[in-house]
């Protein structure tokens, strides 16, 4: 049974928690609270215009011009189908270079972790700008090397959805193999030791053995690859320049972004982001439920 914590131990806690409740609060918690306070208003201008901007009170009136937007939604349908790809892909590829690396069969397993981690390194903006400069033709000596002309339509215009993955998997797979490596390594010696003396391949030993024992480290993974892709920005911001398909409201952060500084319409989209956070609230919510239940299992 546990013992009660005593006053110097309760304010020992309070002590070490209080510079993150404090950051928490003003990079968090205070930006969420004036979204919501500036969501339930609206800006409009007085007369011709002469008169200055008046802000008037909509209540849930910005919630439902948001979500009776049809760019708006469309932006959830092509996030939906970004993670429906980027997900699964990202999760299997990461696992299965992780239990490569982990198997030994792989040489200079320091390097390749390494090298694989470099992308990650790399700024998403900066990323997104070297891809555009890959996949533009005329510019791009990957297009060049393809007979691509200048005058032909990028790979960001024929396959934007395509592209955006691309991206993301150059970014994202460095940093979810070094968690499910770091899972493997955790494994007990033993338990390889006993399956291997028992005459279990490596194929066998690495997806009956290994994987299932990391399965809460793979949840994370997909629970973090989830909230990334609803948050899906950079990267399309970057290759509108070169893609006539990916629009200023593909995702529902471009349609924030574009509500707050082309239309400087705030209270949408103020609105806007707060439902985004709630769907990526609600998601991350159904992902860890069911992976718990899939661990327990």
């Amino acid at each position: 049974m546990a013992t009660p914590m005593t006053r110097r131990q309760r304010r020992s806690a309070g002590l070490f928690l209080a510079p993150f409740l404090i950051l928490f609060s003003l990079v968090t918690l205070a930006p969420l609270c004036y979204a919501a306070w500036l969501s339930l208003f609206t800006e409009q201008s007085s007369g011709l215009g002469l008169g200055g901007v008046e802000r008037q009170f909509t209540g849930l009136g910005n919630y439902a011009k948001a979500l009776g937007d049809a760019e708006f939604l469309h932006g959830f349908l092509t996030v939906a189908a970004y993670v429906a790809l980027y997900v699964p892909v990202l999760t299997a590829a990461a696992l299965a270079v992780a239990l490569l690396l982990d198997s030994g069969l792989a040489a200079a397993r320091r390097i390749t972790q390494v090298t694989l981690f470099v992308p990650h390194a790399v700024p998403g903006l900066v990323a997104a700008l070297i891809w555009l400069y890959l996949y533009t033709p005329g510019l791009s000596p990957v297009t060049d090397w393809l007979g691509q002309s200048s005058d032909s339509a990028s790979v960001a215009s024929t396959h934007p959805l395509l592209s955006v993955v691309n991206v993301a998997l150059w970014e994202w797979l460095g940093y979810n193999v070094v968690i499910l490596y770091a899972a493997l390594q955790a494994i007990p010696r033993e338990v390889v030791e006993a399956a291997t003396l028992d005459g279990v391949s490596r194929l066998q030993l690495a997806v009956r053995i290994k994987a299932p024992l990391i399965r809460p480290a793979v949840a994370m993974s997909a629970l973090f690859t989830v909230i990334g892709g609803i948050q899906l920005f950079n990267e399309p911001k970057i290759l509108i320049q070169a893609s006539t398909s990916i629009t200023r409201t593909w995702t529902p952060n471009l349609y924030t972004q574009d509500a707050a500084f082309n239309r400087n319409d705030y209270g949408t989209a103020a609105a806007a982001s707060l439902l985004i956070a709630g769907v990526a609230a609600v998601l991350s919510f159904a992902v860890t439920r069911l992976a718990n239940r899939r661990s327990t299992a």
